[in-house]
């Protein structure tokens, strides 16, 4: 899968819903009812960040949800890469890219979702193929008026920024010819993670959805 194909088969998960939940997920048994409850709220895409032991059998999990659509989060080697597609992972995202990230991606056909901050990072990723790219950290680099600034001399590159985005943040990114959807945590957030409240997530989830129309 080459990085123009991946880009293509990215922005196709970046147009399914206005908000990708950006997830961390800690115990196991989270794992399927969250996916369900954001599913239900109208979010099928999910990131896993595998910053926590169970995140790999998390994806494994959340990937049988009817709907979902679940890729792997904070992806940073080849042999995470590697786990990631072995796991179920349907894409990857990273908070940049490496030579070494983005043969990994190509060899395990995982679309990547690499991360950029500055346009020489961004034509970097550009003269390789990708022309959907990640935006990280957004919020502490410049936030919405950064990528505004950023479409008129790159107008043909499509942005996921995520980092640091709340519910009141979001359309301002949404409202940008260049910005495709964005990531977000506040969807699951960790206190109702931590109480099983799924109502509130599907809540929050479909919410978010609802930014899109």
């Amino acid at each position: 899968m080459t990085p123009s194909e991946q880009s293509q088969h990215a922005l196709a998960l970046c147009q399914m819903a206005p908000v990708i939940p950006v997830l961390v997920i800690d115990t196991l048994a989270q794992a399927r009812p969250l996916a369900e409850a954001l599913v239900a709220g109208g979010l099928p895409v999910l990131e896993v960040t595998l910053r926590t032991e169970c995140a790999l059998e998390a994806i494994a999990a959340m990937a049988e949800v009817e709907g979902a659509v679940v890729g792997a989060g904070t992806v940073l080697s080849p042999a995470q890469m590697a786990d990631a597609a072995g796991a179920g992972a349907r894409f990857a995202v990273a908070p940049g890219a490496t030579p070494a990230l983005i043969d990994a991606a190509r060899i395990n056909a995982l679309p990547l979702l690499p991360g950029a901050q500055t346009c020489s990072e961004i034509m970097v990723l550009l003269e390789q193929g990708y022309d959907v790219q990640k935006f990280f950290p957004a919020e502490a680099i410049g936030g919405a008026a950064a990528l505004k600034s950023i479409a008129g001399p790159l107008p043909q590159v499509t942005f996921c920024p995520t980092g640091g985005i709340s519910a009141t943040r979001a359309p301002d990114y949404l409202s940008l010819p260049n910005v495709a959807c964005v990531g977000g945590s506040w969807i699951a957030p960790k206190a109702a993670l931590a109480a099983n409240d799924w109502e509130t997530v599907t809540k929050l989830a479909r919410d978010a959805a609802a930014l899109g129309r």
